[in-house]
C-alpha cells in the first residue's frame, strides 16, 4: 500500500470538478409567438436535469450549468403547443410558439386601426385564417363565409344567383367590407365584390359584428368584414389552389412574388373560375346554378422604408360574365322577350394604398379608388349602371401615459349614374342626373388604459353628407379580464345611420315583373347597438376549450323595408313609420383535443321584426337560429386531415305573392354539410378530394316549384283585372305572375371535388 497525501488528493479533486465543470455549457434566447409579439413567463426546462428558468418581459430565458451531452429541453405555455427541442451544446435561439387556437392570441386592426393582439382588443373581433377556409374550399369568399357562426351568404335571385352577406340577421346592405381596412366592396359592388379576391393571397379575415361606424362611415351598421391581404416577405414564393367539382366547375388560384432590388417586393395574384354546364335538377327549365366565367387579377407593392415606415399600393381588376335563366337561352336572345335570360357583364378597377408620413409623429395617410361599371339584362329590362368612389384618410396616433389616441379626418366622393329612375330627374324622368355625394368626416377614439385588468374606448364622428346633412355616431367601449386573462367581458354601446340606394342594393328591384315603387322620399336610417361578449378560456390537461359568447340588441328608427306583399306586382319602398328591432344571443365553442382532434362549433338565436301601427311583423328571408360547425381531425404519422363542416338554419319567412300561391310561407329547417380528405406531402403540396352537400338538400323539395311561372317569364299568358292584380284563371289556377325572389338557399346539390395545393417558400 502506498501511503495516500490527503492534501494531494483534496487538490485533485477540486482540479477535477473544475475540469467537469468547465465542460458545461448555456442554452439561452428569445421566444415570440406567430405574430412576433416576445412571450413573457414561457417555462424552459430540461425535465431529465430539473434544470429550468422563465423567460423575462423581453422574451429572453437562459439556461445555464447544463452538464456535457446531448439533453431533451421543453418550451410551454398555456394556450400554446409545446415544443421539444435536442441540445448539445452552447446556443442562442430563437423560438417562435403557435398558438393552440388559431383564433386565441392573433392580431388585429380592425377594431382600432392599430395592430394589436385580439385578446387586448376592447372591441370583440372575430379572426379566420386560411386554414379555417381550406376546411371547406370554395370558388369565393362570398360562399367561403357560409360557415361563421352569425354570418350568411344570403342568395337573392333563383336566376343569377347574386348575394350579399348577413350578420346577426341585418341583410347585406348593412355589412361593411373591407381590403386591408379600406371601403373597397359598397354600393353597386355589394353583390358582385367578394367573387374573384384571390383566397391565396389573404392572410386572415376578421369579423366585426355590430356598428362600427366611428371609425368605418354610417354603413357599417350590421358589421364589418376586414380582408387583410399577406405582405409579400411573409408569402410562399409561389403558391397554386386548383380545384374542380363534379358539376363542371374549376377554380384556379395563382399566387407569386418578385422583388426589384432589395426594397421593393411585390405580391401578384390571379383568380380564375368557370362554370359552362347548365344543370336544370328541378325541372323548371331554368338552369339551378348561373353559368360564369371570371377573372381577377390582384396586385401588391410593399416598399421598405427608412425606420420600417409603411407604405405599400395594391391594386385588382375584375371582370365576370355570367347568366342564368331557361335552358336554352344564348347570347343572342340577351334583351329580347323570346326566351327569358339574365345576363351580366360587370367590369371593375380597385386602387389602394398606405403611407406613412415621414415624420417623428405617426401620421398614416391610406386611400382608395374604385370604378364599377355594370351592364345587366334582367329579360329584357336593361340595367347599366356606373358607380366611382373615391376615400382618402389621414390619420395620427399618439401615445400618452395610460392613453392611445387616434384623430383622424377623411373624405370619400361617390358618384352614380345609371338607366333607371334613381338618376332620373324629379320634373323630367327623360332627363338624366348622375348622383353625387361628398361626405367629409372626422374622427377621435381615445383608449385609456385603466390598469392591467380594464380598457375603456370613446369614440366619436363627424361627418356631413352633401345630400342628408349632419351625421354624428358616437361609441363607447369596456373591456375587463381577469389577472391570467383567462376571463374577458366587453360591452359595447354605438350608433349607426345608413343612407340607402335601392337599385344598388336590393337585387329584387331589378329583377323579375315587379313595379318598383317609392311612396315618400326615402329618409336615412338610424340605429343604435349594444353588445355584450364574454370569452372564457379553459385549459383541461393539454386539452383547450374557448368559449365566446355574445349577446346583442339593435334598434332602428326609419327602416327601409321593401313590401313584396302588398301589391305581387311591386316592390314598395317607404320608410318604416315605428321601429324595428334585432336582438339575439350566439355561442362559439372551439375544442382542441391534444390527439388531432378539433371542434370549432357556433350556436346563433335571433329575432329580427318591425313594428308598425302596433303590428308586429317578422322580417322576411332571416331565421331563428343557425349554427355552423367545423370538426377536424389529424392522422398526425400519415399526413391525413378530414373535416366535416356544415350548417343548420331554422325555418324563416319567405314572400308569398297570393293568398292561392301553393309555396310554403316558412322554408323548411336545411343543412348544407360537407366532408373533405387531405393528404400534405411535405411541406409543399396537398391533395384534397370530397363531397359537397353531402344530404343533397334543394329548396325545392317540398315545394310544387321555386320559381312563380317559370313557364311564362314574360307574363304573356297573365291576365290582370283593371287594378293590376293577376287573376287566376284556368292556365294560371293561382293568380301568380313571374317572380324569382322566393329564395333561401343554394339550388346546387350533391356534388364531389377534386383539387391541390402547391407551394415554394
Amino acid at each position: 500500500m502506498f501511503p495516500i497525501d490527503k492534501k494531494l488528493l483534496f487538490a485533485f479533486l477540486i482540479l477535477f470538478s473544475s475540469f467537469i465543470n468547465a465542460q458545461d455549457y448555456s442554452v439561452y434566447g428569445k421566444i415570440t409567438d406567430q405574430n412576433g409579439e416576445v412571450l413573457e413567463a414561457v417555462t424552459v426546462i430540461i425535465p431529465i436535469l430539473k434544470i429550468g428558468s422563465t423567460t423575462n418581459a423581453l422574451g429572453h430565458f437562459n439556461l445555464k450549468d447544463i452538464p456535457k451531452g446531448t439533453w431533451e429541453m421543453e418550451i410551454r405555455l398555456l394556450g400554446f403547443k409545446k415544443i421539444k427541442i435536442k441540445i448539445d451544446k452552447e446556443k442562442n435561439l430563437d423560438l417562435v410558439l403557435e398558438s393552440i387556437s388559431e383564433a386565441l392570441n392573433g392580431v388585429v386592426i380592425t377594431g382600432t386601426m392599430k395592430e394589436l393582439s385580439r385578446a387586448d382588443s376592447p372591441i370583440p373581433i372575430e379572426v379566420y385564417t386560411p386554414k379555417f377556409f381550406r376546411a371547406n374550399p370554395t370558388p369565393s369568399l362570398f360562399e367561403g363565409l357560409q360557415n361563421i357562426n352569425g354570418v350568411r351568404p344570403q342568395i337573392n335571385c333563383n336566376v343569377c344567383n347574386t348575394g350579399d352577406i348577413h350578420i346577426n340577421g341585418l341583410e347585406g346592405p348593412y355589412t361593411m367590407v373591407l381590403i386591408d381596412g379600406m371601403p373597397i366592396v359598397s354600393g353597386l359592388s355589394t353583390v358582385y365584390g367578394l367573387n374573384g379576391i384571390p383566397q391565396s393571397l389573404i392572410e386572415r379575415v376578421e369579423v366585426v359584428k355590430g356598428p362600427a361606424s366611428t371609425l368605418y362611415v354610417s354603413e357599417a351598421v350590421g358589421g364589418l368584414i376586414n380582408i387583410i391581404t399577406k405582405r409579400a416577405q411573409n408569402s410562399p414564393s409561389f403558391s397554386t389552389d386548383i380545384f374542380g367539382t363534379g358539376w363542371g366547375e374549376l377554380n384556379i388560384d395563382l399566387a407569386t412574388k418578385f422583388s426589384l432590388g432589395k426594397k421593393i417586393q411585390s405580391l401578384l395574384g390571379v383568380n380564375y373560375f368557370n362554370y359552362q354546364t347548365p344543370i336544370d335538377n328541378n325541372n323548371d327549365n331554368f338552369t339551378d346554378l348561373t353559368l360564369q366565367n371570371r377573372i381577377s387579377v390582384f396586385n401588391k407593392w410593399d416598399f421598405q422604408r427608412e425606420g420600417y415606415k409603411l407604405f405599400s399600393v395594391a391594386g385588382r381588376y375584375i371582370y365576370e360574365d355570367r347568366w342564368g335563366g331557361e335552358m336554352d337561352w344564348t347570347k343572342e336572345k340577351r334583351g329580347s322577350t323570346e326566351i327569358y335570360g339574365e345576363s351580366i357583364y360587370t367590369k371593375r378597377w380597385e386602387l389602394f394604398g398606405t403611407y406613412q408620413l415621414p415624420m417623428d409623429e405617426k401620421f398614416i395617410f391610406q386611400f382608395s379608388a374604385n370604378g364599377h361599371h355594370q351592364n345587366s339584362y334582367y329579360g329584357d329590362m336593361l340595367y347599366d349602371a356606373n358607380q366611382n368612389i373615391s376615400f382618402a384618410q389621414l390619420t395620427w396616433f399618439k401615445t400618452l401615459e395610460n392613453h392611445e389616441l387616434l384623430l383622424g379626418t377623411s373624405y370619400r366622393h361617390t358618384f352614380y349614374d345609371d338607366n333607371t329612375p334613381a338618376t332620373a330627374d324629379a320634373k323630367n324622368i327623360d332627363l338624366n342626373r348622375p348622383i353625387n355625394t361628398s361626405l367629409p368626416g372626422i374622427f377621435f377614439l381615445d383608449e385609456y388604459t385603466l390598469n392591467n385588468q380594464n380598457k375603456l374606448l370613446l369614440g366619436m364622428r363627424y361627418d356631413y353628407n352633401s345630400t342628408h346633412g349632419n351625421i354624428f355616431t358616437p361609441r363607447v367601449n369596456y373591456k375587463w379580464n381577469s389577472i391570467d386573462k383567462q376571463n374577458t367581458l366587453r360591452l359595447s354601446v354605438g350608433n349607426g345611420y345608413r343612407v340607402a340606394n335601392i337599385f344598388t342594393e336590393d337585387h329584387a328591384a331589378l329583377t323579375g315583373a315587379r313595379e318598383v315603387v317609392f311612396i315618400n322620399k326615402i329618409k336615412p336610417e338610424t340605429s343604435w347597438n349594444g353588445n355584450l361578449n364574454y370569452v372564457k378560456k379553459l385549459f383541461i390537461g393539454d386539452t383547450y376549450l374557448g368559449l365566446d359568447s355574445s349577446a346583442f340588441y339593435t334598434y332602428f328608427n326609419n327602416k327601409i323595408i321593401p313590401d313584396y306583399e302588398t301589391d305581387p306586382n311591386k316592390i314598395i319602398y317607404n320608410n318604416l313609420e315605428g321601429f324595428a328591432v334585432s336582438k339575439g344571443v350566439s355561442l362559439n365553442i372551439d375544442l382542441i383535443f391534444p390527439n388531432g382532434l378539433k371542434l370549432l362549433a357556433g350556436v346563433t338565436a335571433m329575432d329580427v321584426y318591425s313594428v308598425e301601427n302596433n303590428i308586429r311583423e317578422r322580417q322576411l328571408f332571416t331565421e331563428k337560429l343557425t349554427a355552423t360547425w367545423n370538426l377536424g381531425y389529424t392522422f398526425k404519422n400519415l399526413g391525413i386531415n378530414i373535416d366535416y363542416t356544415g350548417n343548420l338554419y331554422s325555418p324563416m319567412r319567405l314572400p308569398l305573392l297570393s293568398d292561392l300561391d301553393p309555396r310554403n310561407e316558412f322554408s323548411p329547417w336545411w343543412s348544407i354539410q360537407n366532408l373533405q380528405i387531405t393528404k400534405r406531402f411535405g411541406n409543399e403540396m396537398e391533395v384534397y378530394f370530397g363531397g359537397k352537400n353531402l344530404l343533397n338538400w334543394t329548396p325545392d323539395k317540398g315545394n310544387p316549384f321555386i320559381i312563380a311561372r317559370s313557364e311564362d317569364p314574360f307574363d304573356k299568358n297573365v291576365t290582370f283585372n283593371n287594378n293590376g292584380q293577376a287573376l287566376a284563371t284556368p292556365d294560371n289556377p293561382y293568380g301568380l305572375t313571374f317572380d324569382p325572389t322566393y329564395v333561401f338557399g343554394p339550388n346546387q346539390g350533391f356534388r364531389m371535388f377534386l383539387g391541390f395545393r402547391y407551394q415554394i417558400l
